[in-house]
């Protein structure tokens, strides 16, 4: 006999002793019928908190309406997000990173709890996007992620804006070059509805990843969130996880380390977030494949900058859609055999077979041909050096500074540093160096899009370097070093610096420097003392004494 489709949740809903159960779910409007079919979990991360993530109610009612049409029970079920721009700059947004890992906890507690069948995780903003797909490489069962999709990009002045425009904007504002009007005019037309930052920030950046990687059907990702034809991709997505179902293809089937490297090079290629090496070791780590720092400075040097795509080029999102999409970009890679087109994906097709035939919009400027890249070598840096011994990651878009040296400029929370830059005390040469901001420090590893975008917008993204424990956006260009580690809360050098030394950048050879002995270091972490926890009770204590070094990917243990 064939193994019956509900392979878990018949545990609950067959057979006489689990009457009670089917009482209850009867109770919410499921039939008999209902329960003798395949339980498949929607997890969805809704919320009204941003635009993000906003419209996943209705693309959730599209997949469940594709689930019920192959043969499947969808049962919806809520978790967390957290708004990274909307709590940048501010104590809230130490809860951003934290949410990943309570949105991976929640999908799994729901899915074991309720013996679900299958899975479809519905992400928007930029930590529900791995950690949904890190609870679904924990279960392990038939399971997708579909990306709710970016924002159609705001216009100020006669020019296209994102919400990287309006935090630069700040910046501007504090050096005196942008008016009142002229900021409220920004703010109020940079985001004009729902969906996910426009440029090649940390939530396409991530979506990118996921589609390449193969947990996302390829072509999904790239179709902005309130296009028409986001509804049918939703719907489809809804039949495809029931014939994950019928093939019994899970997660670690399409997760495998061929699979993570072709996403590490598909972030490299794109100029995306740095936050894509955090996100992909996690998923490494849920997934049990062994993904370590080290491979994406590997895979980045040998993946070309092909797209041109904020913040560090001219397009977003919405301008790779019609360029011919997230497909063209693996195409390019595949040609040029810088991704392995044998992985496999949730269509049940290779990423090879996917994108052979993506097709190409004639006279497209967005992503260029590999013969004739942006820049030879990807968007991803390595360093390592007496500040950095485990490693931090610097994003190179090809117009960069690749050497720096100058007095560091020491700060101990984001938010001094950010009223240094406003108020005129950071000077061109500067290093400025924000330490216990790490996963433990911070806690949280808080993302500095407020203090990197006042320093463009002041005039000083060209001449100044940064360097933090904590974490950067998407959004972010310049020469900035984040995932500092080991983190200062740790007892790592970074604690060591003082306000004078000097701090060399050098990309070319891969250091991170601060010019003193190692006697003097030595002596510094000697007599350097552990601050006092920032929080002694709930989540954030919690997770401050469960989280890994950014090294390992920040994943709690």
């Amino acid at each position: 006999m064939a193994e019956p489709l509900n392979r878990h949740s018949r545990t609950i809903t067959q057979g006489p002793d689990r009457a009670p159960s089917r009482a209850m779910l009867k109770a919410v409007g499921l039939t008999d019928e209902d329960l003798n079919k395949p339980l498949v979990g929607i997890a969805n991360t809704w919320i009204e908190v941003m635009p993000c993530n906003f419209h996943l109610r209705r693309l959730s009612a599209r997949v469940k309406e594709g689930v019920r049409a192959a043969g499947g029970t969808p049962i919806e079920f809520n978790t967390v997000a957290v708004s990274d721009g909307v709590s940048m700059g501010t104590e809230g947004m130490k809860a951003s990173l934290i949410s990943r890992e309570v949105i991976a906890d929640s999908i799994e507690l729901v899915t074991r709890g309720h013996l679900f069948d299958a899975v479809v995780a519905l992400s928007g903003c930029d930590k529900t996007i791995p950690g949904t797909v890190m609870a679904l490489a924990r279960l392990d069962l038939p399971s997708l992620m579909l990306y709710g999709g970016s924002i159609m990009p705001g216009r100020f002045q006669g020019r296209d804006v994102t919400i990287q425009d309006v935090f630069e904007g700040v910046g501007a504002h504090a050096a005196k070059k942008m008016t009142d009007a002229e900021l409220l005019d920004l703010e109020s037309n940079a985001c004009p509805g729902p969906g996910a930052c426009g440029g090649q920030f940390t939530a396409n950046t991530m979506a990118t990843a996921f589609e390449i990687l193969g947990i996302s059907p390829i072509g999904s990702a790239s179709v902005p969130a309130m296009d028409d034809s986001k509804d049918d991709v939703a719907y489809r997505v809804g039949e495809m996880v029931m014939e994950l179902v019928r093939k019994n293809l899970t997660a670690r089937q399409v997760i495998t380390r061929a699979a993570l490297e072709n996403a590490v090079a598909s972030i490299a290629a794109t100029g995306g977030s740095t936050n894509g090496v955090l996100h992909l070791l996690g998923v490494a780590r849920e997934a049990e494949v062994d993904l370590r720092l080290d491979d994406f400075d590997r895979i980045s040097s040998n993946t070309p900058l092909i797209a041109d795509l904020k913040p560090g080029g001219r397009f977003v999102a919405n301008d790779l859609y019609r360029a011919g999409g997230i497909p063209l970009v693996a195409r390019r890679l595949l040609d040029a055999g810088k991704i392995d087109g044998g992985c496999l994906t949730v269509t049940g097709k290779t990423i090879g077979e996917e994108v052979r035939d993506a097709e190409e919009t004639p006279g497209q400027e967005v992503v260029l041909p590999v013969s004739e890249p942006l820049k030879p070598t990807g968007g991803l840096v390595i360093l390592r050096g007496n500040l950095a011994p485990e490693g931090c990651v610097v994003k190179v878009a090809g117009h960069e500074r690749t050497r720096h040296s100058g007095p560091a400029r020491v700060f101990d929370r984001e938010e001094d540093s950010f009223k240094a830059v406003q108020q005129g005390e950071i000077k061109a040469g500067d290093v400025v160096v924000i330490r216990y901001e790490g996963p433990m420090g911070g806690p949280g590893m808080r993302e500095m899009l407020g203090v990197t975008a006042a320093l463009v917008g002041a005039g000083l993204g060209e001449s100044v370097a940064l360097l933090t424990d904590g974490r950067f956006s998407g959004a972010t260009h310049g020469l900035m070093a984040g995932h500092v580690a080991p983190e200062a809360a740790r007892g790592g050098p970074i604690a060591a610096v003082r306000d004078g030394d000097t701090i060399t950048f050098d990309v070319d050879a891969r250091r991170l420097d601060v010019e003193i002995s190692e006697e003097e270091m030595d002596k510094r972490l000697r007599q350097w003392q552990a601050p006092p926890p920032r929080y002694a009770s709930g989540v954030m204590a919690k997770y401050a004494r469960l989280v890994s070094s950014a090294s390992e990917g920040a994943v709690t243990r």
